[in-house]
């Protein structure tokens, strides 16, 4: 459209958020609220979200339609809204000007000293949760944006009066690239979204690009331990964490205690802050080693990254406690790449129950096809394996593809056409003294919720 957004981002202005209960636009809508915009908004059904943000008098359409933008001088919308969309083309017919949800929340970031940006192929919301204990516990009053629930918010956001804005930075879309961190984030760098991206090469070269957005008195924070990340930033000036390779930051003198690690926070020889980990996992080792970096840079003293970590119990759907059923217990994870089922299913296997029980929902049919033999891979570390049908999200099936297809590969496994098949197998297999893991990033933890009720 050629506008820019920082024009329109002003109190008295009329905007409409189509796809208003996702979970990066349902806190956006509150940022632009109490920022004196007049928002409006749609969505395609009725949720606790949609419910809250009424109650702030924001007035929500549920269905997406032309009627719907009436009154509206620039719209937003979610990544899931696209072209063809009634509201967009009846915005684009009027010559409203129409924004990425990316670019609002890049705008709004200019607003803010410190912009702690969160990036990695996984453990971003882990990380960014981590990060919001340890600025919190510093008592910097942060703006936070995470793409999960954390008890200590109640939500995935929260908004602060500090100079500190910490957000989840994904790379789906080069969303990132509209944003403007002074701190990057750098996890990991692998293979993923392969709808978007061509290959591997293409999504280091979009890292790349989002860790030189920042200022020249800005910071890159990269894993030592990731090839992909290492090999990404290649050449830049970096401030580095890592638990096996030499690194700015490093965690020494580590002790594990039922299953949780504590150590050192050592920085450059000199110790800065001793974690003591709720979350077990190496992965969850390096998230807080990003963290303490996080902070370190930005010159927090080591207590609040001490104090911080001691009180992060894990994001939600991030290995949470659901419940326990016939002696099993229930925990659910949103993992939904084999990095992340890889980090989830090894840890499991350490926690020392009779059997994991690994109930898992692939996201997306682009996904399952591009990482077909690493999934089978990473599903036979379990048990136990239960294929619930793929997880359509923004896609149709044109692939061909099905869950029953991975089922074969993978000894043992049943495949579950519902999730009321899921409900039903697992309370037919579950025993005392098993782990049952619902796992994926669609509704697959409704299975467990149910074998609950």
């Amino acid at each position: 459209m050629g506008s820019n957004i920082e024009e329109y981002l002003r109190p008295g202005r009329r905007v409409h958020l189509s796809g208003i209960g996702g979970v990066s636009m349902s806190p956006l809508a509150e940022v632009l609220h109490s920022a004196g915009l007049l928002v409006q908004g749609s969505d395609m059904r009725e949720s606790e979200t949609v419910r809250h943000l009424r109650t702030l008098g924001i007035p929500i359409t549920i269905g997406h339609s032309a009627g719907a933008i009436t009154g509206a001088e620039f719209l937003i919308r979610t990544a899931a809204v696209h072209d063809d969309n009634p509201e967009i083309q009846a915005a684009h017919d009027a010559h409203i000007p129409v924004f990425e949800r990316a670019e609002a929340w890049g705008a709004i970031m200019r607003g803010y000293r410190n912009a702690v940006c969160i990036s990695g192929t996984h453990g971003k919301t882990t990380t960014t949760a981590m990060t919001t204990h340890v600025f919190m516990a510093a008592e910097k009053d942060p703006t936070v944006m995470i793409g999960g629930t954390l008890p200590l918010l109640h939500s995935g956001y929260r908004i602060g009066g500090g100079d500190t804005i910490i957000l989840e930075s994904c790379e789906y879309c080069n969303s990132f690239l509209h944003f403007f961190p002074t701190v990057a984030v750098v996890l990991n760098v692998e293979a993923d979204h392969l709808d978007f991206f061509k290959d591997l090469d293409e999504i280091k070269a979009s890292f790349r690009a989002f860790a030189q957005l920042t200022p020249k008195d800005g910071h890159i924070v990269a894993n030592a331990d990731d090839p992909g990340a290492m090999d990404a930033l290649r050449g830049l000036p970096l401030f580095t964490f890592a638990l096996q390779n030499e690194a700015d930051c490093r965690a020494e003198h580590i002790l594990f205690t039922n299953g949780l690690p504590s150590f050192d926070v050592v920085v450059r020889g000199r110790h800065y802050a001793h974690a003591a980990l709720q979350v077990g996992g190496r992965h969850n080792m390096l998230n807080a080693l990003a963290a303490a970096s996080a902070a370190y840079v930005l010159g927090l003293p080591g207590r609040a990254v001490e104090e911080g970590l001691a009180t992060f119990t894990g994001a939600g759907r991030r290995f949470e406690y659901k419940g326990e059923f016939h002696g099993a217990k229930i925990y659910d994870d949103y993992a939904h790449h084999p990095g992340e089922l890889h980090a989830l299913l090894s840890m499991a296997k350490g926690l020392g129950y009779r059997r994991v029980l690994c109930a898992f929902q692939p996201h997306t049919y682009t996904r399952t096809k591009a990482l077909f033999s690493q999934f089978v891979e990473e599903l036979k570390a379990a048990d136990q394996v239960i294929l619930a049908e793929i997880y359509a999200a923004r896609e149709k099936n044109t692939i061909g593809i099905s869950s029953a297809d991975l089922a074969r590969e993978i000894p043992g496994a049943i495949y579950c056409p519902t999730l009321a098949d899921v409900t039903e197998t697992l309370r037919r297999l579950a025993q005392p003294g098993d782990l049952i893991l619902t796992v994926g990033a669609g509704d697959i933890y409704t299975a467990g919720e149910n074998l609950l009720k």
